[in-house]
């Protein structure tokens, strides 16, 4: 399966590339994550590839700053280090914890309607409500599941995936459902495992949903694949690409596409490989 993109470390800089399958390098060590119908990386071109300053965090320690009141424009969710300093979730925080598990960040809290996500255009992209026409957005229902990112990825807007109707990247992290049964909150980072994605198609744009469960959650150790959820989670996958299928339908928009034939794809093993 082609998903999306890789953010790759290098001294103090990070460039977004692209590969076919998760993949993220810190230094000499690289995580694949990989999902069925996987196929060969392909290299990002210089001419799409984005830098930004930015420093690992390993072991992210990392707190929640608040500034502004929720529910307002100028409401920012800020992520400091143990040295009062500002980083970001999308770039500091690493994608790879170890042993198949992903550092995941919360947008947005199950049972909630306000449309969080990160300000990957502001310094140190906190998380803010996004708006439209300068009035701040909300779905028109609440999301069942908590919202989020894969820190350090990238849907990349310069390559069509041939699998998935040509679409290509939506330019933004890619993003992770987490099905478990506590509500958390706006800016908790989560030990998640992934079980499986489904391929989004939004205005022509691919916009991955990444299906996972916390690993602090009463259910983590009893699902591991799409078949695990389907048995201990009947009904879910099928809730969420309905969910996100039909959530701006209200506004009079049409309704979102999926492909792989409209149904979510299996997770294969994840594989910590050591880089040469």
């Amino acid at each position: 399966m082609a998903t999306a993109r890789v953010l790759t470390v290098a001294n103090t800089s990070c460039l977004l590339s692209k590969t076919t399958s998760f993949l993220a390098k810190q230094g000499p060590y690289s995580t694949s994550l990989c999902f069925t119908r996987r196929r060969a990386a392909s290299s990002l071109s210089s001419s799409s590839r984005r830098s930004f300053a930015c420093t690992a965090i390993y072991n992210p320690e990392v707190q929640i700053k608040e500034e502004g009141q929720p529910e307002t424009l100028d409401y920012r969710v800020f992520f400091v280090d143990r040295a009062g300093q500002k980083v970001s979730p999308w770039h500091d925080i690493p994608l790879q914890v170890g042993n198949g598990v992903f550092n995941a960040v919360v947008e947005i809290p199950k049972e909630s309607s306000a449309k969080m996500e990160v300000a990957t255009d502001e310094p140190h992209t906190p998380i803010k409500q996004d708006t439209k026409k300068g009035k701040l957005r909300y779905y028109p229902y609440n999301i069942n599941w908590n919202y989020g990112l894969l820190p350090q990825t990238w849907e990349d807007p310069s390559l069509a995936n041939s699998e998935v109707e040509g679409a290509f990247g939506d330019n933004d992290p890619v993003d992770v459902v987490e099905i478990g049964e506590s509500r958390r909150k706006v800016g908790e980072v989560l030990k998640v495992k992934p079980l499986a994605a489904l391929a989004m198609i939004d205005e022509g744009e691919l916009d991955w949903k990444i299906v996972a469960i916390s690993l602090d959650d009463p259910k983590a150790s009893l699902v591991n694949d799409i078949d695990d959820v389907e048995k201990h989670f009947p009904g879910t996958l099928t809730a969420i690409r309905d969910w996100f299928r039909d959530y701006k339908i209200p506004d009079g928009k049409p309704a979102n596409k999926f492909g792989l034939g409209n149904k979510a794809a299996n997770k294969s093993p994840v594989t910590n490989d050591l880089m040469a």
